[in-house]
C-alpha cells in the first residue's frame, strides 16, 4: 500500500487566488527520444520533397533528358544480356563487364559527345592493345631476367609520352579522352601480360566487347531522340544574338527614360550576362559537332569553328553592353536637358543596331543570305554619323553654364558649399561615355555581320529569293560607309 500511495504522489502550488493547480512530470528519455526521432523525419521527408520537386521541374524544362536517362537504362539492359544469356556468357565470360562499363563511361547527352568517346575509346583500345602484345612478345623473347625490365620500361615511356599529349592543345581538344584510355589499356595488357598465359585471346575478348559496347551506344544515341550537339550550338548562338538586342534596347531605354525601376531593369540585363558566360559551352558544343555525321541541314563538313567567332564577336558587344549598364548605375549622371538633347539620336540609332542583330537572327535560323542586310548595315552607320555629329556639335558652354546655375542656387539653398557637388564637365562625362559606346557597339556589330556572313559563304546558305528587289529599292537616307 506504501509503495501504491508513493506512485501517486502529486505535487500542488498554490495560487494567490486560492486555487491550486497540479505540476505534471515531464517525459522520461523515450519520449524525449521520440520527439526527436518525428523532427528528424519530418527534416528527411521535407528535403526529399524539395529534391523531388525540383528534379520534377527540371523533366517539364527539358523533356529531352528524361529521355536521355531512359536511353542510359535501355543501352545498360540490353548490354546485361550477354551476363543473363548463357550462351553470350560462354563465349565472353567475365569480359562481358566491360561492355557494361564500356557504356556507362561513353554514353554521353548529345550524339557528338557520345561518338566522340566511342571513337576515342575504340581506337585508344586497339592501339595499346596491339602495342602492349608486341612489346610483350618482345618481351618473352628477351628471357625471364629482361621480361619484367622491358615490360616497366616501356610503361614507364608511352605513359609519359600519352600523358605529355594530354597538354598539347590540338590533341587535349579531340583526343584528350582517346589517351587517358591508351594509358590505361597499355598499363593494364603489360602488367597483366606478365602473369596471363593466353595474352592475345584476353586482349580480343576486351576489344570485342568494348566494341560491342560503343555500337550498342550509337545506335541507341542516334535512333532514339537524337540530340545533336550541332543543333544545340546553332541555337545557343542565334539565341544569344536575341538576348543580347534585348540587353541593348534595355540598356538604352532605361537610360534615358525619365522613371524606370530597378527590377526591370535587372531582367533586362540578364541577356548579356548569358552571353559573356557562354564561351565553354560554345568550344564545347563545337569539339562534339565536328564528331557527328551528316545530320538535317549539317553536311559533315560544316564549318562549326566559325560559330566560334561568331560567338567572340557576340561577346565583344556584350562587353560593351556591361559598360553601358555600369553607366545606368553612375551615381554621376548628365543633366536632364544633356540627355533628353541626344533622346533621339541614341534611341535611333539603337534602334538600326537592333534591326541589323535581329535580321542576323533570321539568316541563321533559316540558314538563307539576307537580302537587305547591307541596307539595315547603312541604316545604322548613317544613325550612328548623326550620333557622332550631334556630339561634336554638342554646346557645351550654354550647358556649363546652365549648369553652375543651377547647382550654385541649389548649393546656397542647401547651405552646401560647391566644392562638394561634382564639377559640370563631370556630369557632361558620362554622357559622352554613353554616346562613345553606341558608336563603338554599332562598330562591334559589323564585326557580328562580317562574321554571319562569312558562315553563309563558308556553308552555302542559299540566297533568299526576294533579294535582289529589296536591294534595288531607294531609301529616304544616304549610305554611309561608317
Amino acid at each position: 500500500m506504501a509503495k501504491k500511495a508513493s506512485s501517486r504522489l502529486e505535487w500542488r502550488i498554490n495560487v494567490p487566488d486560492g486555487t491550486s493547480k497540479v505540476l505534471e512530470p515531464e517525459s522520461g528519455a523515450v519520449g524525449k527520444i521520440w520527439v526527436g526521432l518525428k523532427g528528424c523525419m519530418g527534416i528527411i521527408v521535407l528535403k526529399v520533397w524539395r529534391v523531388l520537386e525540383n528534379a520534377w521541374h527540371i523533366g517539364v524544362a527539358d523533356p529531352r533528358k528524361v529521355i536521355h536517362c531512359i536511353k542510359v537504362g535501355l543501352a545498360l539492359s540490353i548490354v546485361s544480356l550477354f551476363y543473363y544469356m548463357r550462351p553470350l556468357y560462354d563465349d565472353f565470360g567475365g569480359n562481358a563487364m566491360w561492355a557494361v562499363m564500356t557504356v556507362v563511361v561513353v554514353f554521353e547527352y548529345t550524339v557528338g559527345a557520345t561518338f566522340y568517346k566511342c571513337i576515342n575509346r575504340v581506337i585508344a583500345t586497339f592501339l595499346a592493345g596491339a602495342l602492349g602484345v608486341g612489346i610483350h612478345l618482345v618481351a618473352e623473347q628477351s628471357g625471364d631476367q629482361l621480361k619484367p625490365i622491358i615490360l616497366g620500361i616501356s610503361v614507364f615511356l608511352f605513359a609519359s609520352a600519352a600523358t605529355f599529349s594530354r597538354f598539347i592543345p590540338s590533341v587535349k581538344a579531340r583526343f584528350d579522352y582517346g589517351a587517358m584510355i591508351f594509358i590505361l589499356t597499355f598499363s593494364l595488357v603489360s602488367v597483366s601480360g606478365y602473369r596471363v598465359v593466353e595474352l592475345f585471346e584476353l586482349a580480343h575478348l576486351r576489344l570485342s566487347t568494348i566494341a560491342i559496347g560503343t555500337s550498342l551506344c550509337i545506335l541507341v544515341t542516334m535512333l532514339f531522340c537524337p540530340v545533336w550537339a550541332g543543333c544545340e550550338l546553332h541555337h545557343l548562338i542565334h539565341q544569344n544574338m536575341e538576348k543580347l538586342a534585348d540587353s541593348l534596347d534595355g540598356c538604352v531605354t532605361e537610360y534615358f527614360k525619365e522613371n524606370g525601376t530597378e527590377k526591370d531593369l535587372n531582367k533586362k540585363m540578364q541577356g548579356y550576362k548569358c552571353v559573356l558566360n557562354s564561351k565553354a559551352a560554345e568550344e564545347s558544343m563545337a569539339n562534339f559537332a565536328r564528331w557527328e555525321p551528316t545530320h538535317g541541314r549539317f553536311n559533315f563538313r560544316h564549318p562549326w569553328k566559325q560559330y566560334l567567332k561568331i560567338g567572340a564577336s557576340l561577346r565583344n558587344c556584350a562587353y560593351c553592353i556591361e559598360t553601358l549598364n555600369s553607366c545606368i548605375s553612375s551615381e554621376i549622371q548628365a543633366p536632364p536637358c544633356l540627355r533628353k538633347h541626344f533622346s533621339n539620336k541614341c534611341m535611333k540609332a539603337s534602334s538600326y543596331s537592333i534591326n541589323v542583330l535581329k535580321e542576323l537572327v533570321i539568316t541563321i535560323v533559316k540558314m538563307k543570305k539576307s537580302s537587305n542586310i547591307d541596307v539595315k548595315v547603312a541604316e545604322m552607320n548613317f544613325a550612328v554619323e548623326e550620333l557622332e555629329d550631334a556630339l561634336k556639335s554638342l554646346p557645351t558652354t550654354h550647358f556649363i553654364a546652365t549648369t553652375t546655375g543651377e547647382e550654385s542656387t541649389k548649393a546656397k539653398a542647401e547651405g552646401v558649399e560647391g566644392s562638394e557637388h561634382p564639377s559640370p564637365i563631370m556630369k557632361v562625362l558620362p554622357l559622352v561615355k554613353v554616346v562613345s559606346l553606341m558608336v563603338e557597339i554599332a562598330t562591334r556589330i559589323g564585326g557580328v555581320v562580317n562574321a554571319v556572313e562569312e558562315l553563309a559563304r563558308l556553308a552555302e546558305f542559299k540566297a533568299a529569293k526576294d533579294g535582289k528587289p529589296k536591294q534595288n529599292q531607294p531609301t529616304d537616307k544616304p549610305v554611309a560607309g561608317h
